[in-house]
C-alpha cells in the first residue's frame, strides 16, 4: 500500500526528532570507552531504554569487558538500516546486545506504525544478517511494555506484544540468544516504569541493567 505523502513527511520528522544527547556530550552512556586490550569487547544498540541502563551495565561488568554502545539513539529498524556499518565500525565485537522496536510501533494518523508490522520483521532480518558477519555473539533484547495513558509520541498499548513475536520469529530462525526485557519488566512494571511514559525509573532501569549484563556474562563464556 503506497503512504500518502504526508505520512512521509512526518517519519522523516520523527527520525530528526530522535535525541542526538552523543553529539551533546552530556550523557554518561556516550563515555569515551578506553578498551583494556585483554577483555572481550560489548557493543550494545538501542533507543532511549538502553541508553538508560549503558552506565550501569558497564558498571556491573568492570573487569569483565569493554562495553561500548553506539553514538545516539537507535531509533526505528529503517535507522539501524541506514547507519549499522557505521556502528560497528572496524573492531572486533565479541557480543552485541542489539534491539529496534519502540520507535517502528510509534502511531501516526490513521492508526499507522511508524514501520508497518511486515516491514519490521523485513528489516530485522536484513539486520540479522548483517550482524551475524561480525561473528559476535548476538543477543536480541525484546521490546519493553507500552503503558496504558496518553503518551507523546503516541503508541498503543500491546502493540509490542505483536512486534516481539515477530521479532521472536527472526532470532529462532537466525539462532539468536533472547533477552526477555519485556517479560522482566511486568513482573513489577507499575514501580519500575514512569506513569504514561514507555521510560523506566532509574531503579527499572538498573533491573534492566541487571539482566542485561547477566546475558552478556553467559554469552562472553559460551564463546
Amino acid at each position: 500500500m503506497q503512504r500518502p505523502l504526508w505520512f512521509a513527511l512526518w517519519c522523516a520528522s520523527l527520525v530528526l526528532a530522535i535525541p542526538t544527547r552523543a553529539a551533546e556530550g552530556r550523557d554518561p552512556a556516550y563515555a569515551p570507552v578506553t578498551d583494556d586490550p585483554k577483555l572481550p569487547r560489548v557493543l550494545l544498540i538501542g533507543d532511549s531504554i538502553s541508553i538508560n541502563y549503558t552506565v550501569a551495565v558497564r558498571e556491573a561488568l568492570a573487569g569483565v569487558a569493554n562495553v561500548h554502545r553506539i553514538p545516539e539513539n537507535g531509533g526505528p529498524t529503517t535507522n539501524g538500516l541506514a547507519k549499522l556499518g557505521r556502528w560497528l565500525g572496524k573492531g572486533r565485537w565479541d557480543v552485541i546486545h542489539f534491539n529496534w522496536g519502540l520507535h517502528d510501533l510509534k502511531l501516526a494518523g490513521a492508526r499507522l506504525h511508524f514501520v508497518p508490522l511486515d516491514a519490521y520483521e523485513r528489516n530485522l532480518r536484513k539486520l540479522v544478517k548483517r550482524l551475524k558477519v561480525t561473528n559476535a555473539k548476538l543477543i536480541w533484547a525484546s521490546t519493553t511494555p507500552v503503558p496504558k495513558g496518553k503518551l507523546s509520541p503516541p503508541r498503543k498499548p500491546g502493540d509490542e506484544e505483536a512486534f516481539n513475536r515477530a521479532a521472536k520469529k527472526v532470532m529462532e530462525e537466525n539462532g539468536v540468544v533472547i533477552n526477555d526485557l519485556h517479560a522482566l519488566a511486568l513482573t513489577r512494571l507499575a514501580e519500575w516504569q514512569r506513569p504514561d511514559n514507555v521510560h523506566f525509573t532509574p531503579e527499572g532501569s538498573k533491573e534492566l541493567a541487571a539482566q542485561v549484563a547477566a546475558k552478556i556474562r553467559e554469552a562472553l563464556k559460551s564463546r
